[in-house]
């Protein structure tokens, strides 16, 4: 069998996938490895035999798809958080790297490792493929063949011993985080709710006005007056069935349905009137109510409030759904491909009106291969560029970085033109798993046989054992203090001590929502440069 894999490299890849899943779905009292899994199912594979290997281009092309995939995403999210929190969350992380560091030079003269070797812990340890990369390219342009071979050697040795538990700590050192500050995700997420995209707890009723407090105050005031963020629906006045407007007001003896976040529902049935029971406004003849799938690019990256639809039919979008959460819909709500929209009309326009928005799910499954081929293609190149530092050495994005940067920048806008630079939910999701798995499988194959043969040959324990110490000690101090004293939400730290993909999954596994991709997206590019050039302070220093 060894033979076979031996000859068939995506007969090894896909047998390390399918089995890595299955263990990572088995969970025991509620946690499991989840993706994770393939890598630690890969290192078995690979410490079988040195000649089952992986193509480092397939490792390559998982790492580079799911950066992308991931940055194209978080966008939007990312800039909005760097506005808010940006210099205090740059300079936390970067501190945070640095008592990396620190935990790593202190190991290396208790051991007395040598320096490429220490140099190649940290880059494990921090899960950083780029900075290792950039690592041995330094030896390879400062030292003569002979030299840079053996320096090349220790810190691949460092790393591949330490990269398993950079990734096994940090889920470790989550969990048990999680239980001592007794973290409730649940009601993390109601109170991040307003500002980023999360599952909302709506509610959608009919209410009865029994005042005149608001006769003589339009919708629009209403709402700002009271802070509401409610979408009013169809309105019953004096027999008659009609759509609101933000110009309008409410009269006493109106029967008004609006749909919102439960609290502000709830306060709005105290402030108006009393909330009616059964379906009030049912058998309209003139207006119905339709989901409709958002698949025409062309009002892709737009605002609802751009599209006109109130001066071209009667219409309200009362709320969306993106994935698998239902968000409210606002004038401001940029729309995206995949998104699902409810909207309530008149019957003789909704034609029109699905044609505007497209409402083809078969549209949906395909992959705008011009836009993605080239937002791959410009971050790959970003990552090749060097850049010169002051003190004389250099570094590159890389593979990650690249991709990632580039994918941000591009998710943000949405759209350049007529080019779309977004996926839908779905087909990004499937892209992000299938990279996340070429990547995961490709590392722990390649990385198994030299993992099991160091750690038995004695050298490689004290280095598993600074692994453990640098990775679980840093995720333990960075969530506390990070926690405790700088009030970052912990659903954004554990994303942002999520240095490696698997680290990230679980994280949102464990949360339940999207709020670490928040905190990943939010510091990776900071933390992949300054790990990159960490890396090679470390050795400079040390040697």
């Amino acid at each position: 069998m060894v033979e076979i894999f031996k000859e068939n490299a995506v007969l090894l890849l896909f047998v390390v996938a399918a089995l890595g899943y299955w263990i990572g779905s088995i969970k025991i009292k509620g946690t499991g490895l989840g993706v994770a899994a393939v890598l630690f199912v890969g290192l078995g594979f690979g410490a079988i035999d040195p000649a089952l290997r992986i193509p480092d281009i397939i490792t390559t092309l998982g790492l580079t798809m799911f950066v992308y995939t991931i940055g194209l995403q978080s966008g939007p999210g990312f800039f909005r958080n760097i506005r808010q929190h940006g210099i205090r969350d740059v300079i936390f992380v970067v501190l945070m790297l640095c008592l990396s560091a620190s935990i790593s030079v202190a190991l290396h003269f208790l051991f007395s490792f040598q320096a490429s070797t220490t140099a190649g812990l940290f880059a494990g340890v921090t899960t950083n493929t780029a900075a290792l990369a950039a690592l041995l390219d330094a030896f390879t342009h400062n030292y003569n063949a002979d030299i840079a071979a053996q320096l090349s050697k220790e810190a691949v040795v460092g790393y591949s011993i330490s990269y398993p538990m950079g990734v096994l700590g940090v889920m470790m050192a989550i969990a048990f985080i999680e239980r001592v500050l007794k973290i409730n995700y649940q009601t993390e997420e109601e109170s991040l709710r307003r500002h980023y995209p999360i599952e909302q707890d709506m509610k959608n009723t009919a209410i009865q006005v029994n005042t005149d407090s608001f006769a003589d105050v339009t919708l629009r005031d209403m709402r700002q007056i009271m802070g509401w963020s409610l979408v009013f629906g169809r309105l019953l006045r004096d027999g008659e069935i009609s759509l609101t407007h933000m110009d309008m007001s409410l009269r006493k003896g109106d029967i008004v349905r609006l749909v919102g976040n439960r609290d502000e529902v709830n306060q709005a049935i105290v402030e108006l009137g009393e909330e009616v029971q059964g379906e009030i406004i049912a058998g309209d003849p003139a207006y119905d109510t339709a989901r409709i799938f958002v698949s025409n690019p062309h009002v892709v990256g737009q605002k609802l409030a751009a599209l006109n639809l109130n001066e071209k039919y009667a219409a309200i979008i009362s709320r969306y759904r993106r994935g698998d959460i239902d968000l409210l819909a606002t004038g401001d709500t940029i729309l995206e491909l995949g998104d699902q929209v409810r909207i309530v009309a008149r019957k003789e326009d909704l034609p029109s009106i699905a044609k505007l928005f497209g409402n083809s799910y078969e549209r949906l499954s395909h992959v705008n291969l011009l836009s993605f081929g080239l937002g791959m293609a410009l971050g790959l190149v970003l990552g090749l560029i060097v850049f010169h530092l002051p003190n004389g050495s250099s570094f590159k994005l890389g593979f990650a970085g690249g991709p990632l940067v580039v994918a941000l920048l591009l998710g943000s806008l949405r759209r350049t033109g007529p080019i779309v630079w977004t996926l839908s939910y779905g087909s990004n999701l499937t892209l992000r798993q299938f990279g996340l798995t070429l990547l995961l499988a490709g590392i722990g194959i390649n990385s198994g046989h030299t993992f099991l043969s160091t750690l038995l040959g004695g050298g490689g324990s004290y280095i598993f054992l600074s692994s453990v110490i640098i990775s679980v000690l840093t995720a333990i101090i960075t969530l506390v203090i990070g926690y405790k004293l700088i009030r970052i939400p912990f659903s954004f730290l554990t994303g942002m001590v999520a240095n490696q993909p698997a680290i990230l999954d679980f994280s949102v596994d464990r949360a339940g929502n999207k709020l670490p991709n928040i905190g990943f997206t939010t510091m990776l590019p900071v933390a992949l440069i300054t790990k990159i050039i960490f890396v090679q302070l470390l050795f400079s220093v040390l040697k």
